[in-house]
Parts: C-alpha cells; sequence; structure tokens
C-alpha cells in the first residue's frame, strides 16, 4: 500500500486534528468539498465544526485566523492557489509576521499554498512564491519534496509558535508516492543530501528535486557524480549544508522553479559567494523558469520552467568550466 504526497498532506491535518483540540482547518470550500485538491476530503464529517468554509476573500479568512492564533488557537489556513495569497499578503506579513515582535504574543499559524505548475494552469494558478515570503522576517517557509516531508513537516508548522508558509507543489499531490508515512524526520532549517556525488552540487527544492534527481543519474551513465541537496525550507535556509556540499564538489547549479528576479536561487548563491568563494573551482550558476508570466499551453509550459533536459545542459556546461 502507498501514500500520496496529497494524501500524506491529509493524512497530517487529520493527526493534527486528533491530538489536539486548539487546531482547525479554515479555507474556501474545505468542509463538505473537501477542498479544491481534497487535501482536507472527509476531515469535516470526522471533526464537525472544525473544518469551516470561509467567504471568497482571502484577505478576511487570514485576518480571522489570525485573531484566533492571537487567542490560542492553532489555525490551518488553506488557499485554493498560492497565487491567491497576494491577496492577503497584508495579513501574513505584516500582522501575523510581527506581531511576536510587536506584542510579545505568539501567532501561530499555518497557511498552506498549493504552488507551482501544472499543465494548463496558466498565469494565475502556478506561481511559486516562496522566495517572496522568506523575504519577510518572522515568519517560517517550508518547501517539502517529499511524500514523508509534507507530513512531518505540516504536522511541524502546526506545532510552531511562528507563522508558517506552507509551499506544497500541485505537481507532485499525485505524481509522487512512497511506501508509508514517516516515524521520524529531520527538523525544519535543515537540508538533506537527496543524493551524494563529488563533481557538481545542485542545491533544489520542491518538484524540482526530482528533476534534479533524474539529471544526476543521467550524468552518472558518463561518468559524472552530481549531488542534490534538498533545502526543504528555504526560511530558514541551511547554509552550512550546501557549503559542506560545495567544499565536496567545487561546482554549485542552483535550481527552482520560482521567477529568476531575487529569488532563493540568487540567495543561495550569494551566501556560498560571500562566505564559500574559496571552496568554488568555476563560477555558481543558476536555472529558474523564464522571467515572463507562466503560459497556459503545456508544450509552452513546459519550456518556461527548467526540467531534467534544461538542467542536464546547464550542468554539462558548468561541468566543463
Amino acid at each position: 500500500m502507498s501514500i500520496t504526497y496529497l494524501e500524506a498532506i491529509r493524512e497530517a491535518q487529520a493527526r493534527a486534528l486528533k491530538e489536539d483540540d486548539r487546531v482547525f482547518i479554515y479555507g474556501q470550500d474545505v468542509g463538505a468539498f473537501g477542498g479544491a485538491f481534497k487535501a482536507t476530503k472527509g476531515l469535516a464529517k470526522e471533526y464537525p465544526g472544525r473544518v469551516l468554509d470561509t467567504p471568497i476573500s482571502e484577505d478576511a479568512m487570514v485576518g480571522t485566523a489570525i485573531g484566533a492564533a492571537i487567542e490560542g488557537m492553532r489555525p490551518i489556513v488553506e488557499m485554493q492557489f498560492a497565487d491567491f495569497s497576494s491577496v492577503a499578503l497584508n495579513q501574513i506579513l505584516n500582522n501575523a509576521g510581527t506581531h511576536y515582535w510587536r506584542t510579545q504574543v505568539p501567532c501561530p499559524i499555518t497557511v498552506r499554498l498549493p504552488s507551482g505548475g501544472t499543465k494548463g494552469s496558466g498565469p494565475f494558478h502556478s506561481q511559486s512564491m516562496e522566495a517572496l515570503y522568506a523575504h519577510y522576517p518572522g515568519l517560517v517557509v517550508m518547501t517539502p519534496a517529499t511524500v514523508e516531508d509534507a507530513y512531518s513537516m505540516l504536522l511541524e508548522a502546526v506545532s510552531l509558535d511562528d507563522p508558517v508558509v506552507f509551499c506544497e507543489h500541485k505537481y507532485l499531490y499525485y505524481h509522487l508516492k512512497a511506501d508509508a508515512l514517516p516515524t521520524e524526520s529531520l527538523p525544519t532549517g535543515k537540508a538533506r543530501i537527496a543524493r551524494a556525488g563529488r563533481d557538481l552540487t545542485i542545491v533544489t527544492y520542491s518538484a524540482m528535486v526530482h528533476e534534479a534527481i533524474a539529471v544526476a543519474e543521467e550524468l552518472s551513465r558518463d561518468g559524472f557524480e552530481l549531488e542534490v541537496v534538498d533545502l526543504r525550507s528555504v526560511k530558514p535556509l541551511d547554509t552550512e549544508t550546501v557549503l559542506a556540499s560545495v567544499a565536496r564538489t567545487g561546482r554549485l547549479l542552483c535550481v527552482g522553479e520560482s521567477f529568476p528576479w531575487g529569488g532563493t536561487n540568487a540567495e543561495v548563491i550569494a551566501r556560498v559567494a560571500t562566505e564559500g568563494f574559496h571552496l568554488l573551482d568555476a563560477a555558481p550558476a543558476r536555472i529558474n523558469a523564464k522571467d515572463t508570466p507562466i503560459p497556459y499551453h503545456p508544450n509552452l509550459w513546459e519550456a518556461h520552467r527548467p526540467n531534467a533536459k534544461s538542467i542536464a545542459a546547464r550542468a554539462r556546461q558548468l561541468l566543463r568550466e
């Protein structure tokens, strides 16, 4: 019996509801309908009065959740798509993110963002917004790439006193499976070595971890061993593990699905260039989605985002430098 990435998210929420009466789920159509992607399917029936539908106002639903969190609750807010969370930026960034530092009162909310692209989703339902949220102090930004992390990190998010932006990738919902849920996990802020290597480090997160592993497997047939570092969270960011990997390989390629300007890749490269310049045998490189709105057509979408083919081409170029 296997469990999907989406089912792991549902199971984590069910466990959180079961183990802590302060937890409730709040969002558009999360009740009887089970959410836009069925991440809350069946939970309203199992936990009546604790899986609540909201008006179509992201600003209002996050504001209400913040008020509940300040009063001692632990709300999980589901956005139908990460893109729509921009309507609630003031609530997430200026209210939740700063609340403890203004009042010494914690604001333990978890905002789930179905992130990233799928074929035909277009510019309003495909964005990866983790770098925007990571820019602001006070927020934890999680980017799980595996079924195991989707489960364990969501449970950790609900337990933290800090506000958490949980970026779950829509493409992984059904494409990713595991044999079982984990019994232990790394803490948020600790990266993992998804594949060990000696010739080049690929630093990535979320769905791009699987593209990077495919590239590493392809290049291994040519005698190159690429190390893949899964950041797991982008705020906090595990610079120590990244630097240790670059020390082993001497080359760095950062891969992300988000837009290139001011993103996570840029931050990782800046840290390595500042703290580990002496470790590099070649200039660090990055590959992101194109700096344009995300296209609808499946073929254009495939060309817009990084994939194994484009990552492999850039990795081969970097190995020659």
